[in-house]
């Protein structure tokens, strides 16, 4: 490893350390380098911007690997800004926060920041409960930081925009989803699958650009780059579309994404829940023939009477799975808890797709014969990108598609969530936030 002195930032203190060339990722021509404070990156205005020029110049180029440590006075300043969130943006906010993996929720005083000239300020109207908030304010997923304000459900009326906003004004109805933020640089980004950039920023327990921690919907006020923020048509009533946000755009995604949107295309949907019946509504909008799979045989009247399912398979019953071997052209899996995947498999025509949404904590057994004597496909789907969502509002305002909901208060969000744990609601908890929440 080449060593190159390096102007030390007022800043940042930069310590070069030597790395092995099988890994060596850093390479500049110039002994010049900018260094971002905040984000702690490294820029050159003279790096080479084709594969060609990388080739051509990388003999000249110094290889270096950098840590940052900032500078003591300033770490210890952003340490106390970080304990009181209240004060570390100019916008003051309160919400439902855990404090720890219990789970517990309870008020919580903290701060957005001030309307960017790109930002959309809302108050947040609803909030739906989706079970990965229960999953994340458990730490269950070991990805947690604390105090955590769940919620990427989030539906609101805008009261403030940014000097450059073009798409919303002060009154729009709007939502913000999963995401709040991206590179909008890499391929996907550039794509329109904004969702699978490997800087996705969420909507919660996430690192935004100016490095603070990010908030979600179980609060009172949001402020988002209009970039992730979408409109809710007026035919959709707020409440039932924020689930939406979530739920209806991880269904609606691998639908279209996997060709499973064509009339007369037979798909089933394994689970009835909060996923589930959002993606009967959807699939049987566009057309395709419905079977619901599911353990529970008192769910076979629900699924067809009011949710539209043209048949129901009990995934415990052989004989009921036996004859229907052979038969889907698709299956959406929303399960999110451990279970055998090879009876799904089966289920599957020659080159039929098992598309997995849900997200089981531990690994399922992925049995590979079935695939290759049918040329069967395994895949995944996690929501989608902020032009897809919207288009997904649109299609569900033009078919009439929301979600079944229970309204709640702010104040029982606790036991909503040990509900939820039991899967005892049909089929999503929103919360009324604008009436119940009460600043603590």
């Amino acid at each position: 490893t080449q060593h190159t002195l390096i102007r030390q930032s007022s800043r940042s203190n930069v310590r070069l350390r030597p790395i092995p060339n099988h890994q060596l990722t850093h390479y500049v021509r110039s002994s010049t380098l900018y260094i971002n404070p905040h984000s702690h990156s490294l820029q050159c205005p003279n790096r080479p911007h084709s594969e060609r020029d990388s080739r051509k110049e990388i003999s000249d180029s110094i290889y270096i690997s950098v840590e940052f440590s900032s500078n003591p006075v300033r770490e210890k300043q952003r340490k106390m800004v970080a304990n009181q969130p209240e004060k570390e943006h100019p916008v003051p906010a309160f919400g439902l926060a855990a404090r720890d993996p219990s789970g517990v929720l309870s008020p919580f005083n903290f701060s957005r920041r001030a309307t960017g000239e790109k930002d959309v300020k809302f108050k947040v109207m609803y909030c739906g409960i989706c079970h990965s908030d229960l999953h994340m304010v458990k730490n269950e997923w070991g990805t947690s930081t604390y105090p955590l304000v769940p919620g990427h459900e989030i539906v609101g009326e805008v009261t403030e925009v940014g000097s450059q906003v073009e798409k919303f004004k002060v009154g729009d109805r709007v939502g913000v989803g999963c995401m709040v933020g991206s590179c909008r640089s890499c391929d996907n980004c550039s794509n329109g699958v904004e969702n699978y950039c490997p800087k996705m920023i969420l909507t919660y327990a996430g690192t935004y650009h100016d490095g603070t921690i990010t908030y979600g919907g179980y609060s009172n006020v949001m402020v988002c780059d209009e970039h992730f923020v979408v409109r809710v048509p007026d035919a959709l009533p707020l409440d039932a579309a924020a689930p939406l946000l979530c739920a209806g755009i991880t269904l609606y995604s691998p639908l279209r994404y996997y060709g499973l949107d064509k009339p007369g295309i037979h798909v089933g949907v394994v689970g009835l829940g909060g996923l589930g019946h959002v993606g009967v509504k959807f699939a049987k909008a566009m057309g395709a023939k419905v079977t619901v799979i599911s353990t529970s045989p008192a769910k076979k009247q629900e699924a067809i009477e009011r949710h539209g399912a043209d048949s129901f398979l009990v995934s415990r019953d052989q004989e009921q799975m036996q004859a229907a071997m052979g038969t889907l052209d698709g299956i959406i899996d929303t399960v999110s808890a451990v279970h055998p995947i090879m009876p799904l498999i089966g289920l599957l025509k020659t080159h039929g797709k098992l598309v997995l949404v849900g997200a089981p904590e531990k690994p399922l057994e992925l049995p590979v014969f079935p695939l290759l004597m049918g040329r069967k496909i395994v895949g995944g789907s996690c929501i989608g990108g902020m032009k897809e969502t919207q288009e997904m509002l649109d299609f569900a305002a033009k078919h009439n598609i929301t979600a079944d909901i229970e309204v709640i208060s702010a104040d029982y969000v606790n036991t909503a969530m040990e509900r939820l744990e039991k899967g005892d609601v049909k089929y999503r908890f929103v919360i009324d936030v604008a009436k119940t929440l009460q600043q603590g």
